[in-house]
């Protein structure tokens, strides 16, 4: 039996790929405890002493660091997960929500990316769109979408299920292969 990578894995499935969502998502987390940060150092204004800025200091530090808690739990344990046989989007809401969505390879039909704006565009992350036969899957801010999505119709293909990146390739495709008849 092969090592279990996570909590719900087949015994006869093997992990291929795993990302995450671009730590952009934590920036609300980050703003608030920069503010703690800076929250700490006023006390130093004062009585300017550096016993009092360096107190402040650690505690606006630590006042932040408890405060930023929460988004990087939601980022870090937030994670998608492909087998050789399913999808797995586990998303992480606050301390005590998960949220789990499990789809077959096969019932995907296509994949596509997005990049828009000049905050996606020069940070890289984006939205990577799949079509499935229950309805679309849309995973927004995630890192390098191009190239995660290059990978995920990398992974079908070897798994043997056939995915279009696009209706336009399709119909592409389709004029070649009538063209090649005639």
């Amino acid at each position: 039996m092969a090592e279990k990578y996570f909590e719900d894995q087949f015994d006869d499935e093997e992990v291929l790929f795993v990302f995450r969502k671009h730590p952009i998502v934590m920036r609300r987390g980050l703003i608030v405890a920069m503010l703690a940060l800076l929250l700490g150092t006023v006390p130093s204004l004062f009585k300017p002493e550096y016993s009092v800025y360096f107190i402040g200091l650690l505690c606006g530090l630590a006042l932040g660091a408890i405060l930023m808690l929460p988004s990087w739990i939601t980022w870090f344990f937030s994670v998608f997960i492909i087998t050789n046989q399913r999808l797995i989007q586990i998303t992480q809401k606050g301390f005590f929500h998960r949220s789990v969505v499990d789809m077959r390879l096969n019932q995907i039909q296509m994949v596509n990316y997005q990049t828009s704006g000049l905050q996606e565009t020069l940070l890289g992350f984006g939205t990577i769109m799949m079509q499935t036969y229950v309805g679309d899957l849309v995973i927004h801010e995630i890192h390098h979408p191009a190239k995660i999505q290059k990978r995920i119709l990398e992974i079908l293909r070897e798994q043997g299920v056939s995915a279009v990146t696009s209706p336009a390739v399709q119909s592409s495709q389709g004029e070649e292969a009538l063209e090649d008849e005639v």
